[in-house]
């Protein structure tokens, strides 16, 4: 307790001091809300790494025995992991390695990473290519669109996507990655007529064979002509249906040559789709996702995302359009009021009830203070400790527990203040008033502190839990015990500063209207109470078991 003297009596020596530093604690307080990181729940994903593979035509059974059981092989034994699990598709494997709560992610990434390529030789390489996913979690999903056109088919909106919108998203920051559901994937395709393959005396590996090299550049180095350096090279890339058409794939003994168009038909069609999506059942459309990169602002990322679609929108075809259809921002703003709804009203409610039990407007006034101040705190360590603002952290903030020790102090200090007015018969000079509430401060100190300290006891066992459940409730719990730290730490300092300048001692000790009419009430029903003891008693059974009931 002599610590606590110490502040508490520099604290008032040093009245210009502690207001000063107070002011800038709210300013840095006020800038570390404009960059808290706000989001509607907390984030339960623990620090995990997904490596997807694409193997088109496979079965479920197939990608599970060629792709997925290779690479958790390859992955077992990774330092920090806690659990290895696939899920295998129709052409698609998702192996995801699970790290300790306290990995890093990039750490985590780049210990998957040494793996990759022991995984990438276990996989054959005709059934797709591992990679890792990307840095994300399960609230990376921070805006889903469709693009619809009244010109343009699902195959030039799946185009649109995948090389002009997705490219130009993917250069916002605290994008990590843009996926695209629905459409038509536009591809070459070569339909073999067998028929006509086989009047022309070839197999059907040439044919492929020839596709393959004709669809490549390739460098002849350079000549040096007239101090001029001249590159050679030839361009053999497929540009379009005719270019691939007039692809040789072949000769007739007479020297004739085969072209692919004269065994197969050349065109454009969609790619074998796995799924397809729909919306507000008026058919298919083409949609999009934006990704957020683990551990940024959603409604920053979100906001940006939305300005660079603005943009983006005057230089797409005529009559196509984006439509929003998810929008997290949306959420986090709905949250954010809902919080802001109840801590208004319950910062309101206690500072009414304040006014009320103190009868004093400038005791109630410093007292309500601390709710600020304590938030400004709780804020300031939160972003410190790379905390999210949500319903469960910031929604769970008890104004009555953060000016229980305010109301204490300032009750005591207004009690003490107007005993030493009386008794001195005159006005108190300032050196007087700051020992009057130096000695009330002191006076009832190291009750509120255990009372405190018993209110935050009831919160240490949160910080214990793991997995989902700690994700979700240790923010909560860490909140409320930021915000009593700081409640703390202004009663020992800006309360009693405030109280010995703002609060003014009464002409005769009296009490709140309030607690008048109370007290008055409670001595007639004491003595009822008193006299029919095993009625009352009856009564509390009764009350207690139909709120049990209830």
């Amino acid at each position: 307790m002599e610590l606590l003297a110490a502040l508490v009596a520099w604290s008032l020596r040093h009245r210009p001091v502690v207001l000063v530093a107070t002011l800038l604690c709210v300013l840095v307080g006020a800038r570390a809300a404009l960059t808290l990181p706000i989001d509607a729940v907390p984030d339960v994903t623990g620090v995990q790494v997904q490596i997807i593979t694409a193997s088109p035509a496979l079965s479920p059974l197939e990608v599970e025995q060629y792709v997925s059981v290779p690479i958790e092989r390859a992955m077992a034994g990774l330092p920090r992991t806690t659990e290895i699990r696939s899920i295998a598709k129709y052409g698609l494997s998702v192996v995801t390695v699970v790290f300790d709560d306290a990995t890093d992610i990039y750490f985590a990434r780049q210990l998957v990473n040494e793996r990759m390529r022991e995984a990438q030789e276990a996989v054959p390489e005709t059934y797709g290519k591992p990679t890792m996913g990307p840095i994300s979690s399960g609230l990376g999903e921070v805006f889903h669109f469709v693009v619809r056109s009244d010109s343009l088919d699902l195959m030039q909106l799946e185009e649109l996507l995948d090389w002009q919108i997705g490219p130009a998203l993917r250069t916002v920051p605290g994008v990590v990655e843009v996926n695209t559901f629905g459409g038509h994937d536009r591809q070459y395709q070569v339909i073999i007529d067998p028929g006509r393959l086989q009047a022309t005396g070839l197999a059907l590996a040439p044919v492929i064979e020839a596709l393959k090299r004709s669809n490549a550049n390739a460098g002849g180095g350079y000549l040096e002509h007239n101090r001029e350096h001249v590159v050679i090279g030839t361009e053999g890339l497929v540009r379009d249906l005719d270019d691939l058409r007039g692809v040789v794939v072949g000769a007739t003994p007479q020297g004739v040559p085969i072209t692919l168009a004269t065994v197969a038909e050349v065109q454009f069609g969609p790619r074998i789709r796995r799924g397809a999506a729909t919306m507000d059942g008026q058919g298919e459309v083409a949609m999009g996702m934006a990704m957020m990169l683990l551990g940024e602002n959603a409604r920053t990322v979100t906001a940006a995302v939305k300005a660079r679609l603005a943009q983006i929108a005057p230089s797409l075809p005529p009559g196509t359009r984006i439509e929003p259809v998810y929008d997290r921002a949306v959420l986090v703003d709905r949250t954010i009021h809902t919080v802001g709804k109840n801590l208004l009203e319950g910062a309101v409610l206690v500072v009414a009830v304040l006014l009320l039990l103190l009868g004093d407007l400038r005791a109630g006034l410093v007292v309500a203070v601390t709710i600020p101040l304590s938030l400004l705190f709780a804020v300031t360590w939160m972003k410190a400790l790379g905390l999210s603002g949500n319903l469960m952290s910031l929604g769970a903030v008890d104004f009555g527990l953060l000016v229980d020790g305010a109301v204490i102090i300032v009750e005591n200090a207004v009690r003490r203040l107007s005993e030493a007015q009386a008794r001195a018969g005159r006005a108190l000079t300032p050196d007087e008033r700051r020992g009057v509430v130096e000695a009330s401060t002191l006076e009832v100190r190291s009750a509120s502190l255990f009372g405190e300290a018993i209110i935050a006891i009831v919160y240490v066992p949160v910080l214990a839990l793991t997995g989902v459940e700690g994700k979700m409730f240790r923010p909560m719990a860490t909140t409320v015990l930021l915000a009593l730290a700081g409640a703390f730490v202004l009663s020992l300092t800006v309360v009693p500063v405030l109280t010995s300048l703002v609060v003014r001692p009464h002409e005769a000790a009296h009490e709140p209207w309030l607690l008048r009419q109370a007290s008055r009430a409670f001595g007639p029903a004491f003595a009822v109470a008193l006299r029919w003891r095993r009625a009352t008693v009856g009564i509390g059974v009764l009350v207690l078991a139909g709120a049990v009931a209830v």
